[in-house]
């Protein structure tokens, strides 16, 4: 029976850093494991800090042939030289934002928990569905992406699943074998040694 091979690692940037600070902290874990895409998702609304970042770490992404994208602000993805855009609300703005991004562009749907919105945005032109939460969590509304809906993607549609949102060891170990990425977050760079943090939920895959 072949390998199952491990799923790839899709880095979200914390809502709120410093300039000063977080690109060091980004280097090191980039320099310390193998990260397949890095997604830039800031929570201001400010778009000098947004654009001053997204330049930033461009430039340590692209030094180390990792892709960039962005949280929802698709009219900065030309502008700043970056491969692409993560959305948040399923498929209902996709196709627009194919048109104005052309075909190479990286395009993403968070999809929450429903199959359905998954494979509306699939068909929509999506290069990858994201479900989650998929650990216990109270955020929202307290739903999670469960095994199976992970299992059934997995089997029957070819475009690659990315799990994120409340991941943990237990998450990562039952997951692994159903899902292509996991978008790993703030649940690394709470930690002092954000690359340690990593390596742990990477051993478990």
């Amino acid at each position: 029976m072949a390998e199952i091979e491990r799923p790839q690692i899709y880095l979200i940037t914390p809502p709120e850093f410093t300039l000063e600070t977080f690109p060091d902290r980004l280097a090191a874990v980039l320099d310390t494991h193998e990260v397949a895409c890095l997604r830039l998702s800031l929570a201001t609304q400010d778009e000098d800090r947004v654009a001053r970042a997204a330049d930033t770490l461009r430039e340590i992404a692209h030094a180390r042939d990792i892709a960039i994208t962005i949280e929802t602000h698709v009219g900065l993805v030309e502008r700043l030289g970056l491969d692409g855009v993560h959305l948040t609300d399923g498929a209902r703005n996709l196709r627009k934002t194919r048109k104005t991004l052309g075909a190479e562009a990286i395009v993403g749907a968070f999809c929450g928990t429903s199959r359905h919105d998954g494979m509306n945005a699939g068909e929509a032109g999506a290069d990858y569905i994201s479900f989650g939460p998929v650990g216990q969590s109270a955020l929202g509304d307290g739903s999670h992406a469960a095994r199976d809906l992970f299992a059934w993607w997995s089997e029957m549609i070819e475009l690659p699943v990315v799990a994120e949102g409340a991941l943990d060891e237990d998450a990562i170990r039952t997951l692994s074998p159903v899902t292509d990425f996991f978008a790993v977050g703030e649940e690394i760079w709470r930690e002092e040694n954000p690359a340690a943090a990593l390596g742990r939920l990477i051993a478990v895959m």
